[in-house]
């Protein structure tokens, strides 16, 4: 009886400690609100140091601020009803894709998830290309079939945005296994959200990378949450720690700060071009608005947010263009100025392209001109 009477009260012990949803997690905040990410140091170095001139940063400063303009006024025309569906903005990871477009080959693939917008305008698709794929025409970039999480432009080595969480991740993989395969020089680099990290497709494939010895970089740009949930909330440990159980070399990046990006993923691509081995990179970042534009983003303070938009990449690059005396602000006025009108441009291009006909339904589809269909 004393024997039974130990097993009663030990199942309820066990039965009281068990939890199946993270609570506490080192914290006060009990798991209530959570941070999004703690950001490395940002590089010391100017930007003769890192090899960039001044005409290097005002491209770098404009190739921002179309990124942000473009993606804001998608957001107005989003809530006008001008397109439907899925809307992911970029909007604070600005540094991520220019930095690295700037530390990259033109010739090196380029492959995203849905948070594609940035990534596009930085590889050569226009502001009318962007918005008019927005609006589903047959202007786009993708010809109108692809819509917000799937601008495209193959010519360029941009090989899209992909609407699966990680699906794209063997993709990049692959187009690093072509360039090895035929002796390009060339490397290719995978970029998704801190969501996509405990996807099977990401361990099998950093698997296959590493024993085949691919020229890959697989980049998490952790902006904090994914979805809603903050990092410490779904995923065990630190993220850049993946690379350990694969032997592959890491790094851990500041992405508000686009010198650091391009410092770090210039270094990591020369590395892997003299050696074909892949990198797992961190590149720690924040968006400003929800995960998508259905999101009340509860999860998360004015306070944390307000944070991160004073450290802002397009703010940090302009004020060390004026306070190094590369430009003044005339020259920030003229340059604002041009790239709103482009933008501005864009939704009259778009709203006045006309919708793909019906015989392209299955264009693009099939390497065959003439594929047969049972009807």
């Amino acid at each position: 009886m004393v024997h039974d009477n130990k097993r009663i009260s030990m199942a309820t012990k066990i039965k009281d400690d068990i939890v199946f949803a993270p609570r506490g997690i080192g914290d006060d905040n009990d798991g209530v609100v959570q941070k999004g990410v703690d950001l490395p140091p940002a590089t010391k170095k100017k930007h003769k140091a890192l090899g960039l001139s001044e005409d290097d940063l005002k491209a770098m400063y404009e190739q921002m601020y179309l990124q942000r303009r473009f993606e804001e006024r998608a957001m107005q025309q989003y809530q006008k009803g001008k397109f439907g569906g899925f809307l992911h903005v970029y909007i604070g990871q600005e540094a991520i894709s220019t930095g690295t477009v700037f530390a990259f080959d033109d010739k090196d693939d380029i492959i995203t998830g849905y948070r594609d917008h940035g990534w596009g305008l930085c590889r050569g698709i226009t502001a009318n290309e962007g918005m008019a794929e927005l609006f589903g025409k047959a202007t786009g970039c993708s010809k109108g079939k692809g819509g917000s999480m799937h601008f495209a432009k193959s010519e360029n080595h941009f090989w899209g945005g992909y609407g699966i969480v990680g699906g794209h991740i063997p993709i990049g993989a692959g187009l690093a296994f072509g360039n090895k395969y035929k002796g390009t020089g060339n490397i290719s680099a995978t970029f998704f959200g801190d969501g996509a990290v405990d996807q099977g497709s990401l361990h099998e494939t950093m698997n296959m990378a590493q024993l085949w010895k691919l020229p890959v970089i697989f980049v998490v740009e952790n902006n904090g949450y994914s979805m809603g949930t903050a990092a410490k909330r779904h995923t065990v440990a630190e993220i850049v720690d993946r690379a350990k159980g694969y032997g592959m070399k890491s790094a851990v990046i500041n992405g508000m700060d686009t010198f650091s990006v391009y410092e770090k993923m210039k270094e990591i691509a020369d590395d892997i071009r003299e050696n074909s081995e892949p990198w797992f990179v961190e590149i720690r970042t924040y968006r400003y608005r929800g995960h998508s534009m259905s999101d009340p983003q509860k999860y998360r303070t004015k306070e944390e947010l307000e944070l991160y938009q004073n450290i802002d990449p397009i703010l940090k690059m302009k004020d060390y263009i004026l306070t190094n005396k590369i430009a003044d602000e005339d020259y920030f006025k003229e340059a604002e100025d041009r790239i709103d009108t482009e933008v501005l441009d864009s939704v009259k291009f778009a709203d006045e392209s006309p919708f793909p006909e019906i015989e392209e339904l299955y264009d693009d589809m099939f390497a065959e001109e003439n594929p047969y269909f049972h009807v």
